[in-house]
């Protein structure tokens, strides 16, 4: 008897020869929360994988695809929508080292930003440096980029943001550059390299005083997809590049983001409740990121939401920032954007029940609460799960693993660099 599978959404197909006889058998498969044992398992938009530090133990279909807001609910403002980022885009474990050099740094993402941007993240962190007479993506050490710390050339990354949006003509990118370049126009000459500046919102046209963006519609259709922020006040000025807390206000990112029942502004940032600015970026990461307690953080994210939501005046997060967004205990960031998205856009509890075309309220079936469904979404199908819940943890124990990890690696940056002065 021969055997042949094929997928298709929640659904697998198995094709079993019998006595030359060809006979399809129809598998559901598994959604959200449901036990696994391989990636074939799980519907789109899902891996099969476990949380042991939240003590999920077993194998379960977890959330890696984002649903988004735009394919459903078209034509709003830019600034009425929630959009997942990145943390440290460019820093991905198991990177190759382009310096030749070891790399001693940390990491805060696990694939590439290619992957990222094909799973749903439209908004990328990135760090760039002077570098080796380039601009590259860098960890700093002491406010410098050394090539035990660096990863690309920040031009690399950049081709696949251009090969993105070339590829997905509706689709809309924001930038938010740590800015340590201080070569004239470095910034401008590598998105130019890019070929990125036939996509750039010009300064010119971004709303000041907190009035509404333009429509995704009127960008898409104007092909200024592409939206750059820097933190260096200088550069809107020199390169007209926008500088980042003009347009947006912002929480403390690192430990002082993940504080249960506190939003507090980051200092460069206008107070989280004030108006001028119309864009609101949420960072949800610890300061020192660790891998294996991705999973348990970022499950935590729906009660750090509301946190800030209450903070900012009820204004929700455009942009939520987080450390290796794929790693939940199932639904994970992705199903808080959902959230926020279907509250906001068309008043559903999740962006999979609302209805293109259909008034505020209008809500699709999409089961019992906490029940796992399939809405379709353009073909594909995605898990309508929202679970809002906290895990007991031990504080303890997750500042013993960040004390090890900060420990070591100073440990291994202080022995690189007192090696480098002394060859």
């Amino acid at each position: 008897m021969g055997v042949n599978e094929l997928t298709n959404g929640s659904v697998g197909y198995r094709l079993l020869g019998v006595n030359q006889r060809m006979i399809w058998l129809v598998i559901p498969r598994l959604q959200v929360g449901d036990s696994c044992s391989s990636v074939r398992d799980c519907g789109t938009g899902l891996y099969c994988g476990n949380c042991p530090a939240a003590g999920r133990t077993k194998l379960s279909c977890i959330r890696d695809l984002a649903i988004q807001p735009t394919s459903i609910v078209k034509g709003l403002p830019f600034n009425r929508y929630s959009w997942l980022v990145t943390h440290n885009s460019f820093s991905i474990l198991g990177e190759p080292s382009r310096t030749g050099v070891e790399r001693v740094t940390f990491y805060n993402q696990e694939d590439s930003v290619t992957n990222q941007l094909r799973n749903g993240v439209r908004g990328l962190m990135l760090d760039m440096y002077d570098f080796n007479d380039d601009v590259w993506l860098c960890h700093s050490l002491q406010g410098q980029c050394y090539n035990f710390t660096a990863f690309v050339p920040a031009v690399d990354t950049l081709k696949e943001v251009e090969a993105f949006l070339s590829e997905n003509p509706t689709e809309i990118i924001t930038i938010f550059i740590e800015d340590y370049v201080h070569s004239p126009m470095g910034l401008s000459k590598v998105f130019t390299a890019a070929d990125l500046m036939k996509y750039w919102y010009p300064i010119s046209e971004m709303p000041t005083s907190g009035k509404d963006w333009p429509s995704v519609t009127d960008m898409v259709a104007k092909n200024r997809r592409l939206l750059v922020f820097t933190s260096d006040a200088s550069k809107e000025a020199s390169e007209g590049i926008a500088y980042q807390w003009s347009y947006l206000l912002e929480n403390e990112p690192g430990d002082p983001g993940i504080v249960p029942g506190s939003c507090p502004n980051r200092k460069e940032s206008q107070p989280l409740n004030s108006r001028p600015a119309s864009l609101f970026l949420q960072n949800y990461f610890p300061t020192i990121p660790v891998q294996n307690e991705a999973c348990k953080e970022n499950s935590g994210l729906p009660q750090m939401a509301q946190a800030c939501y209450a903070a900012a005046g009820n204004r929700i997060p455009n942009f939520i920032a987080v450390n290796f967004y794929m790693r939940s205990d199932g639904g994970g960031v992705f199903d808080v954007q959902d959230r926020i998205n279907g509250r906001t856009l068309c008043g559903c509890d999740t962006i999979a029940a609302c209805q293109a075309g259909a008034p505020m309220g209008a809500c699709k079936d999409t089961g019992a609460p906490n029940q796992t469904t399939s809405p379709s979404v353009n073909g594909n199908v995605y898990s309508g799960t929202i679970e809002f819940k906290t895990h007991s943890t031990s504080a303890a124990s997750n500042n013993n693993i960040r004390s090890r990890s900060v420990f070591l690696l100073r440990l291994q940056l202080t022995l690189l660099l007192f090696f480098s002065f002394r060859l």
